[in-house]
């Protein structure tokens, strides 16, 4: 269960990374719950992005407004990696092109939310 969570936090790290908490209309519940199946590969368990965490990141994207749901999404992620050992930035970086998803900024742990645009 917490590995599911993560995932969905994960994902982004990839979209991982949107404005502020009160006044995103992207809540960090659905952020995680997007993300969480793709803790597996974010940790290096398997060897590609599962079809559900690509199909949850990808509907997280469609969802994507403005820029500050962009850095929502990105501080909801960073918040949600801290709960998991294991998440490597070498897995991370490659989920956006292995899903085939555009996030305009570096997916990483480092990545600073507050830069998007």
């Amino acid at each position: 269960m917490n590995n599911t969570f993560f995932s969905m936090i994960l994902v982004l790290s990839l979209l991982v990374c949107i404005a502020h908490f009160s006044n995103a209309a992207i809540q960090c519940g659905t952020v995680d719950m997007k993300a969480a199946a793709c803790i597996s590969f974010a940790t290096g368990k398997d060897a590609k992005p599962s079809a559900a965490c690509c199909s949850g990141l990808q509907q997280l994207a469609q969802n994507v407004k403005s820029v500050d749901d962009k850095k929502t999404i990105c501080r909801c992620l960073k918040a949600g990696v801290k709960n998991f050992a294991g998440v490597q930035d070498k897995f991370l970086s490659k989920i956006p092109d292995a899903c085939k998803i555009k996030v305009g900024f570096p997916v990483s742990i480092n990545t600073n939310c507050e830069t998007i645009h």
